[in-house]
């Protein structure tokens, strides 16, 4: 749980703290007041990273540094960023401790919902799969590392086949075994991560809609995922010909995708604007639910500018989930949200530009 938390030089705060509830924190206020970059300082304190834009834009135009302090049940929170000529260099201090960077056991679990989300289902497998890498990377400590490592390896390998015939076959090859070794364990990770998804999200979605639907959700490999490693190897060898016409690597858990079904027909086929946004408010809670079991802590959940997206069937309901969760919403409305969390909820105005 995050008690307070000050900003300095940060986006459009200049020097300015703000205090949170233990239950429901509703802030708001027009577009352009700084609702969703106090959000994002609260991913930053929590991850150490954001969702949006290069480090460069988290610090104030004319300034050098920025720095987020916060107040948590387990401690003190610090990050610094500094301009170091074009770069932004990010140090972090956690009770007094200082770090570089942040494991996995460093960071507070979190769920993020914004508007960008809402195309997760209807856009493109890569939004699909940086939504399971992303979880990934939260949940297993080695996954962060491997993640960067393929994405290094697919470079190499691409930029080899972009040169043509002048590249001999053994400097294709090895790039071909480590892209198939670190493309194994990764898709392997995330089926099993789609397997966990698929046993919980049917009665979530039962819950949600009041329909009883049968909600499927797999993952879609380029590679029989049994063998993964082995069968991409022989792939890449099959069809070295055709990735140097073509330019890039046609085969790898970066062309795979994850699933949805909805009665084992595709969810973009058959389900409608209600059933989509019912889905993805399945997984944001299956989401939480995995990070709570993995991590042994609640996450805290991040909902920008979305709670009016939703019907008021669906607000209803989610709103039982998120009863046990500290939790940020943000809204130019606020009786959109207040009507919902009577009870519990703290108010938090924004007004910068």
């Amino acid at each position: 749980m995050i008690d307070n938390i000050r900003l300095q030089n940060f986006r459009s705060y200049s020097d300015d703290t703000f205090e949170f509830g233990a239950g429901v924190n509703i802030i708001v206020g027009p577009n352009a007041s700084g609702k969703t970059n106090l959000l994002e300082s609260i991913l930053i304190i929590a991850l150490g990273s954001s969702y949006r834009a290069n480090s460069k834009g988290l610090i104030q135009f004319d300034k050098d540094w920025a720095r987020l302090e916060a107040s948590t049940d387990s401690g003190q929170r610090i990050v610094k960023l500094e301009n170091v000529g074009d770069a932004v260099r990010r140090s972090y201090q956690l009770e007094g401790q200082n770090y570089s960077r942040l494991s996995i056991n460093k960071t507070l679990p979190l769920v993020l919902f914004e508007p960008e989300h809402l195309r997760l289902l209807s856009g493109s497998p890569e939004r699909r799969r940086q939504y399971l890498d992303d979880l990934l990377e939260q949940t297993t400590p080695s996954f962060g590392r491997l993640r960067k490592n393929y994405k290094r390896a697919l470079i190499q390998r691409n930029n080899l086949l972009k040169k043509g015939s002048a590249v001999g076959q053994s400097q294709i090859f090895a790039w071909n075994i480590r892209l198939s070794e670190l493309g194994g364990q990764i898709a392997v990770l995330r089926n099993n991560l789609c397997q966990q998804i698929a046993e919980q999200i049917n009665p979530i979605y039962d819950q949600l809609s009041g329909a009883k639907l049968d909600i499927g959700l797999v993952y879609d490999a380029t590679c029989a995922i049994d063998n993964y490693s082995s069968a991409m190897l022989v792939k890449l060898e099959k069809h070295h010909d055709l990735d140097f016409l073509r330019g890039f690597t046609a085969y790898g858990p970066h062309r795979d995708d994850m699933l949805v079904l909805i009665n084992g027909r595709s969810d973009q086929a058959v389900a409608s604007r209600g059933e989509m946004r019912t889905l993805l408010l399945c997984l944001k809670i299956v989401e939480l639910r995995i990070l709570e079991a993995l991590r042994g802590q609640k996450p805290l959940l991040l909902l920008d500018d979305v709670f009016s997206e939703l019907d008021g069937k669906r607000r209803q309901a989610l709103t039982k989930f998120l009863e046990d969760h500290q939790t940020f919403i943000t809204t130019t409305d606020a009786d959109v949200v207040v009507q919902h969390f009577m009870d519990n909820c703290t108010i938090i105005p924004t007004s910068k530009d």
